[in-house]
């Protein structure tokens, strides 16, 4: 009879920390990232064209958590290496752009691509955003004015979310026309650090 030596018995406990994953997925021809930390997602696109010298990304923000939740345009960030980071622009920079040098077809552009974006996301509905302050809107007059109010109507604000709100807007970024590419969106608010995968 041949006896086998004992069986060693080794455990070996691996410790993951798992991170937060940016999940990407596509809607109407929209390539879309989603990222949840502390009970808050955000949501991003690129969306195609540009309006003058910007580009403009399409965010959509869930409270989830149990507190309310700062957001603001210029938590937003592109960061192509570690020294070059494009900042957003104020939406009142562009908001006063367009004031000076708004056309009819601004408009038209801003609007439906922003729209297309919006109600082309199935992933995300908005309890205060961009339909709120498109309503509040409509009433301007005048091709700037209104150029400029469709910009203030489409534009991400500084918006206090209450657990289980959500909102939507335009973050715009200086590009001089070009697209954003060869990097990654990044939101740094005062609580969390959103970093999603590179385009």
């Amino acid at each position: 009879m041949i006896r086998l030596p004992g069986a060693v018995c080794a455990t070996v406990l691996f410790v993951h920390t798992a991170s937060a994953q940016a999940i990407g997925y596509q809607s109407n021809g929209l390539k879309y990232q989603a990222l949840t930390k502390s009970g808050v997602t955000v949501i991003f696109t690129h969306l195609p064209g540009r309006l003058h010298d910007y580009t403009i990304l399409q965010a959509a923000i869930s409270n989830g958590s149990a507190a309310p939740y700062t957001i603001r345009p210029e938590d937003f960030s592109y960061q192509r290496s570690e020294a070059v980071v494009l900042p957003a622009t104020p939406a009142q920079t562009v908001i006063a752009m367009l004031m000076k040098h708004g056309t009819g077809s601004d408009v038209v552009k801003l609007v439906t691509t922003y729209e297309a974006g919006v109600y082309g996301n199935p992933h995300f509905k908005s309890t205060n955003g961009y339909e709120e302050r498109r309503e509040a809107a409509l009433a301007a007059f005048g091709t700037k004015l209104k150029a400029a109010a469709a910009a203030s109507a489409l534009a991400l604000v500084q918006t206090k979310l209450k657990p289980g709100e959500s909102t939507d807007g335009a973050v715009f970024f200086g590009t001089d026309g070009k697209p954003l590419t060869g990097g990654r969106v990044v939101v740094r608010t005062n609580t969390d650090l959103f970093e999603f995968n590179p385009d």
